[in-house]
């Protein structure tokens, strides 16, 4: 039966071709959206995590969230640092949603002030940290060059370093420079911040912040693109129930011209379940080498897209596992036309 099998796939070598591109593009896209879903986690880890800090202390009325613009008194760094237990302390001023002139292309950008050379100040992967109060370090995908200029609030900024995957809030880069410099130009120069980033383990929190491990800071400032997640990985199973709707069709129509070929088979011994196997052997070939085409095809699409993709080893590796599920429910399309095959047929 196998033999049989292939000999079928052989025959419809264009047919199922055609299937495998359809599924093979479906797949791909589906694998992509997986990815996109995973980007938005990503993104937060990478930000979050590169601040170097353990606790972080936030107002209660960010709900944990490092996008969520709370002021909190500079003076809060201070008293953070003298609580027993935490070795070192920094103050941060986030700030959402900044536009930045880079020549003549408006960027929309996530405000990081930090104090040079303490927790926050980014490690760069070309040029160099802060050192100056008109100096910044700009995500790569600002695409602000080395050494240009930006402009933000009206007053103009060396880019002395960049920064790789460093953005928020589903790919708005995030652009670092001096606290005072934040302050002046996003709060008009007062003594505000958002968070003071720590580490080590006070024993006392002081009156009127939280102090939140960096890992729940990092679940809560996901949450704020939680429907956005879960919109992607529903239209997921959508494209996968395209997918399986693409090998049905493609082994409903086989089946229908194979009506004979049952026939005949049924009349040599073979028996409805040996026939249907045989179809679900044709259905999860056409997806695995979909699975395969769509493993070539995402990593072109995927450097298309402007949001952070992470498409996870483990979203690759139950891609294959997910292609044979797909084929044999789409092979369950053709089995009345197996189990109805009448043997007598075979005679005339």
């Amino acid at each position: 039966m196998i033999a049989v099998t292939f000999a079928d796939l052989a025959f419809r070598a264009r047919q199922f071709l055609i299937a495998v591109i359809g599924v093979g593009l479906v797949l791909a896209m589906a694998l992509l959206l997986s990815g996109l879903a995973a980007g938005f986690r990503a993104e937060v880890v990478d930000t979050v995590g590169s601040v170097g800090g353990t606790t972080w202390f936030l107002s209660p009325s960010a709900e944990g969230r490092v996008s969520a613009f709370v002021a909190l008194p500079e003076l809060d760094a201070l008293t953070v640092a003298s609580e027993p237990g935490v070795t070192r302390a920094a103050p941060i001023l986030v700030v959402p949603s900044q536009v930045v002139h880079v020549g003549r292309t408006v960027v929309t950008a996530v405000l990081f002030g930090v104090v040079p050379h303490r927790l926050g100040d980014p490690a760069v992967v070309a040029g160099h940290q802060i050192d100056g109060p008109d100096q910044v370090v700009a995500d790569k995908t600002t695409h602000a060059p080395l050494d240009s200029r930006v402009v933000l609030g009206g007053r103009s900024y060396l880019v002395v370093g960049l920064v790789a995957h460093r953005t928020l809030t589903g790919g708005v880069p995030v652009l670092y420079m001096p606290l005072a410099a934040a302050q002046a130009t996003a709060v008009g120069g007062r003594p505000i911040i958002t968070a003071v980033v720590a580490t080590g383990h006070p024993k006392v929190v002081p009156a009127g912040l939280v102090a939140l491990p960096t890992s729940t800071v990092i679940t809560d400032t996901l949450s704020e693109l939680g429907a956005a997640a879960a919109s992607i990985i529903n239209l997921r199973w959508l494209m996968w129930a395209v997918s399986a709707a693409i090998v049905a069709s493609m082994l409903y129509v086989a089946a229908l011209e194979r009506k004979q070929d049952f026939a005949v088979l049924k009349a040599l011994g073979s028996s409805s379940r040996a026939l249907f196997a045989s179809l679900v052997l044709e259905s999860v070939v056409v997806t695995l080498l979909a699975a395969a085409l769509a493993e070539l095809l995402v990593n072109l699409v995927a450097i298309t897209v402007k949001q952070p993709v992470d498409i996870t080893t483990g979203a690759r590796a139950a891609l294959p596992a997910i292609a044979v599920i797909v084929g044999m429910v789409a092979s369950v399309s053709a089995l009345r036309r197996v189990t109805g095959a009448d043997p007598a047929a075979a005679f005339g």
